[in-house]
């Protein structure tokens, strides 16, 4: 059994992230289109999974709710908030998706994807640092009045 994961400290972590908290019923929630609200925002609502463990669900809503699914997903996962979103539960509408705290494995996974997918940015970076710092003493020589034979 994972922690439980509470509604106040994801409504903190979306709420630092620049989203507005729309603080809706969970009748609210449950009832009509994302997309008739005015504002673009998230609810919340807990929710007890399989296991036990008491999750938080998610949901987005909205004009356009969609980009503000995707903001809760972005940055529920940042590694400095260790959540875990998932959105292919069926007890989720559309429009919803379910936290819970990642577990290491979880953590270690991404931090390696993440150091993957950075390696070949940080070649390249690599590349062009040396390039220029060779051009930089060839130009240091030829200001000199040394130049290369080829």
């Amino acid at each position: 059994m994972s922690r439980t994961t509470r509604s106040h400290t994801i409504a903190t972590h979306l709420t630092n992230g620049g989203l507005a908290h729309l603080r809706l019923t969970e009748a609210e929630q449950r009832d009509g289109h994302p997309g008739r609200h005015d504002t673009d925002g998230f609810a919340l609502r807990q929710h007890t999974d399989g296991t036990g463990t008491t999750v938080v669900i998610a949901g987005a809503y909205g004009p356009d709710w969609f980009t503000t699914m995707r903001e809760i997903i972005h940055r529920l996962e940042q590694p400095h908030i260790k959540c875990t979103v998932l959105s292919d539960e069926p007890v989720l509408a559309d429009n919803e998706v379910l936290v819970r705290w990642a577990t290491s494995a979880e953590l270690q996974q991404r931090k390696h994807a993440q150091t993957r997918a950075q390696a070949s940015f940080l070649a390249l970076l690599r590349r062009n640092h040396a390039a220029a710092k060779a051009d930089a003493e060839r130009q240091a020589l030829e200001d000199a009045g040394q130049t290369s034979l080829w």
